[in-house]
């Protein structure tokens, strides 16, 4: 069975929203971890919010290893309106995501990753249609924003990877029992 994969950027008071106000540096060690999450990935989940902002940007974007990884993978946008912009392998979800999702990961293929997203991530762990959990935590207090953990319901989790960048990101990787 597939799993689904939330990968998030984090700040170390737990805002997800606008990450690039607070991961400003990306090191060798971020960049390899990034390789490693979406080595696994032939599909990912997108909320429209974020597939309208990355539509517009990584198809031109030559910032790797992301770029050729989110152009040519398959891509569910999840919304109840037409996206305003066209993606190569994109596939928009009107409703029925809990079957959708549980159907797909029933299907044969790789990891089904969920990048940034923050509402479709939340949904998700309510749901318990979450398997891993990867986070990048930068060494900076945000304050404001949305956070991934913000309402749901309360979870344990197992660690399975712990990595600190020499920039002072941890990069954590965590089971989620469901």
């Amino acid at each position: 069975m597939r799993k689904v994969v939330v990968y998030e950027l984090l700040s170390l008071d737990g805002v997800a929203e606008q990450p690039d106000a607070f991961v400003t540096v990306v090191d060798d060690v971020m960049r390899e971890n990034l390789g490693r999450v979406v080595a696994t990935q032939d599909s990912v989940l997108l909320g429209r919010r974020t597939y309208d902002d990355w539509a517009v940007f990584w198809p031109t974007s030559d910032i790797e290893p992301f770029a050729g990884f989110i152009n040519g993978v398959e891509k569910f946008v999840v919304t109840s309106t037409r996206p305003g912009h066209a993606w190569t392998n994109t596939t928009v979800i009107d409703g029925g995501l809990t079957d959708f999702v549980a159907d797909l990961k029933r299907a044969s293929g790789g990891d089904i990753g969920v990048h940034g997203s923050i509402a479709l991530a939340q949904s998700l762990f309510e749901w318990g249609l979450v398997d891993e959990l990867r986070l990048v935590i930068a060494p900076a207090v945000h304050t404001h924003g949305r956070k991934l953990f913000d309402g749901g319901l309360a979870r344990r989790l197992t660690l399975t990877r712990q990595v600190a960048s020499p920039s002072g990101y941890l990069l954590l990787d965590y089971g989620v029992g469901n």
